[in-house]
């Protein structure tokens, strides 16, 4: 009899051990879900002013919560002058310390410049802005505008807004690759947006190809483009919205063999 019941106590206590563990392995998994869910923030800090031909140092201190992340996937600032879009250049980042990730900038005019880091990290994206004044600022490129309005438009954009086009690398031939936008609306993601790609290859306008793109996270866009020729495409992708939100950017990518 003693035997039997120290068999049942001992399969007890198995039990007990066992569904412990179950609880704790369902409590990690739930803070762990909890912990993925608390989006990533960016403490994008840019100095007001600058000089012409000096270097301006920037820094992006990016945390998750309470921690600093230092794992970040990719954190880039992209730099263009006040009605430029299009001209805008890519400067990669360092990370310093914990988490804070800089960069040094150079500015060869003065003009008023927008200067917007794009982060990648643990499967989120976000894209803060912040302006510069370089020099005289908007008095010099007030009057850069005013010599050049009759030869050129100069498209201001929808307030707030921010595109980013993961531009995609080794493209080539009949192999598919992967398209991806990311898209804010001030300081959050832009969702359900209509989002296509406009892709026209060796400046063959008349064989154009669109891609309607799907929101797979919130304000990023992706799809697959398979070229069927070597060469270059230029890809114009379209944004439409609410409240006659209409956007668009051009980037150019090579098709290798």
């Amino acid at each position: 009899m003693k035997k039997r019941h120290l068999a049942i106590s001992t399969a007890l206590i198995a039990l007990l051990a066992t569904g412990c563990a179950q609880n704790d392995e369902d409590t990690n998994a739930s803070t762990d879900e909890e912990v993925s869910l608390v989006p990533i923030s960016v403490d994008l800090t840019v100095p007001e002013t600058g000089e012409a031909g000096e270097t301006v140092q920037l820094s992006a201190a990016v945390t998750q919560g309470d921690e600093k992340v230092t794992d970040a996937n990719d954190v880039e600032y992209e730099i263009w002058e006040e009605g430029k879009k299009e001209d805008s250049w890519m400067v990669k980042s360092e990370q310093k310390t914990d988490g804070v990730y800089e960069a040094d900038a150079k500015f060869d005019h003065d003009g008023l410049y927008h200067v917007q880091v794009h982060v990648t990290a643990r499967d989120m994206h976000t894209m803060p802005m912040k302006e510069i004044t370089i020099g005289a600022g908007a008095e010099a490129q007030a009057a850069t505008e005013t010599e050049g309005e009759d030869s050129e438009e100069h498209h201001h954009g929808t307030e707030g807004f921010s595109m980013h086009f993961m531009e995609p690398e080794d493209v080539k031939v009949n192999e598919p690759s992967m398209m991806m936008v990311h898209l804010q609306q001030g300081e959050n993601p832009l969702e359900k947006a209509r989002v296509r790609l406009e892709i026209v290859v060796n400046d063959k306008k008349d064989e154009a190809q669109w891609i309607d793109l799907s929101e797979d996270k919130a304000g990023q866009y992706t799809g697959e483009v398979t070229f069927e020729t070597a060469g270059t495409a230029n890809i114009t992708v379209h944004v439409e919205g609410d409240e006659g939100l209409h956007e668009h950017e051009t980037h150019e990518i090579t098709i290798s063999e």
